[in-house]
């Protein structure tokens, strides 16, 4: 069996690879090459595994180069669609600048406009309270009058009866005379008394009107009022909520921060001498309590964080929250928000309180820890300088130090935290309630 398959592999091996002789020859001599069957069956193999190895790797490098030119159009695209997405973001960050600005203008203007309108509301009030006491005089006047002139027609009556009986009993002509005299001066008298009250009607009838007038006036007064206070009271309502801050423990404590006597913040309110009050006064105090309410939300917000620390052009390079350690690579919680710009921009407070920290914070670097009223505290970190001192007392909007890149960092940019007992909170959480107010 083995010796017929290898009689007919040496076969096809000659009729397809016949033996074949190379002659080499020379000026003195000629040999040659024989090449067997298996030999040229070896050199055929060789070379068409060579030819296929070049084949194969044209093929691969062909791939490859065309994939690599579509990965990196892809990049490209990329790059071109991530720099449109900053370009719009940039342009969004700057139009709710613009509408923040636009919208403390009206905050401001309503609370200029409250203030006028409380100063009106105040003087209608003293008015209308001076036409009351007016009308009071003028009735009290008229009830008199009305009295002397009873009592004028009862002493004109009995001295009409006195003269009757002395015709009959007397005929002297001087007693006669004093009662004409007597009866003249009681009519002058009483006519007087007419036209007085006459005049005191007419007086009652002109206050009556411009009692109408001013109760027009001050109903239009407390409308505006009441959709000024709707207007201005709503959004800040809003913005605390929004923050998780229970409005109405926030407004209590800061009303017995300002509950001293001869504090601003002490409700107004129009007393009623002791009688029931009216519509008017109740409508009155309402918007006084809502005067004060509104005094006491704009001071709460000065002393809560609604404000970004950065003002100049900057990019948020890094959200509250677990992500990769830039420096380790691997999974931590990251509890502040990055705010990248240029070297030595301008950081400033974002709400009333007392620097307890201005140094050396390992890998915060140049920190600076702010403490607020409500249990907040707010840290500034990486600074390249620092502008403020331990104990020192500042407001929003004070600057407070400067960018760097110092501490643990990959570069310049701001690390802002907000603390609440203790505890990182989300900055972005007061940031973006307060986009809709200032």
């Amino acid at each position: 069996m083995r010796t017929q398959l290898a009689i007919r592999t040496h076969a096809f091996l000659d009729r397809h690879f016949p033996e074949r002789r190379v002659f080499l020859k020379s000026d003195n001599d000629t040999r040659f090459i024989r090449l067997r069957p298996g030999t040229q069956l070896l050199a055929f193999a060789g070379c068409s595994a060579l030819v296929a190895w070049a084949i194969i790797a044209t093929a691969i490098i062909l791939m490859d180069s065309i994939g690599s030119g579509n990965f990196r159009e892809q990049a490209k695209r990329d790059q071109r669609t991530y720099q449109a997405r900053l370009n719009d973001l940039s342009a969004q960050r700057d139009n709710r600048a613009e509408e923040a600005l636009a919208a403390q203008e009206r905050f401001n203007a309503a609370l200029a406009q409250i203030s006028v309108m409380q100063s009106e509301l105040l003087s209608s009030e003293t008015r209308r309270r001076e036409l009351e006491t007016g009308i009071d005089v003028i009735q009290s006047t008229l009830r008199d009058t009305m009295k002397d002139r009873k009592t004028a027609r009862d002493q004109v009556a009995m001295l009409q009866s006195e003269d009757g009986g002395s015709v009959q009993i007397a005929a002297s002509t001087a007693p006669m005379d004093f009662m004409a005299d007597a009866l003249a001066r009681t009519a002058q008298e009483r006519d007087q008394v007419v036209l007085d009250a006459q005049d005191a009607l007419l007086q009652a009838d002109e206050m009556s009107q411009k009692i109408v007038v001013m109760q027009e006036q001050n109903d239009a007064i407390f409308r505006q009022l009441e959709e000024a206070m709707t207007v201005s009271v709503a959004p800040l309502d809003r913005m605390f909520r929004a923050a998780g801050m229970p409005t109405d423990r926030i407004l209590e404590t800061v009303r017995r921060g300002y509950s001293c006597q001869g504090g601003p913040l002490t409700p107004l309110s129009f007393t009623t001498r002791g009688e029931q009050p009216t519509a008017d006064t109740l409508r009155a105090n309402r918007l006084l309590n809502q005067m004060d309410r509104l005094n006491l939300y704009r001071i709460a917000a000065a002393k809560a964080p609604f404000a970004k620390p950065v003002k100049d052009s900057f990019r948020f390079t890094s959200e509250f929250g677990f992500r990769r350690d830039p420096k380790t690579g691997g999974r931590r919680m990251h509890s502040g928000v990055d705010f990248a710009a240029g070297m030595g921009t301008p950081l400033y407070a974002t709400a009333d309180g007392v620097v307890t920290h201005a140094g050396w914070g390992s890998g915060y670097g140049r920190l600076v820890k702010i403490q607020h009223e409500f249990g907040i505290e707010t840290r500034y970190a990486h600074m390249s300088k620092m502008r403020v001192k331990v104990g020192q007392r500042v407001s929003r909007g004070d600057r407070i130090g400067d960018m760097g890149a110092s501490g643990r960092v990959t570069g310049v940019h701001l690390h802002y935290e907000v603390r609440v007992g203790g505890k990182a909170v989300n900055p972005m959480i007061y940031i973006k309630a307060a986009n809709d107010v200032f």
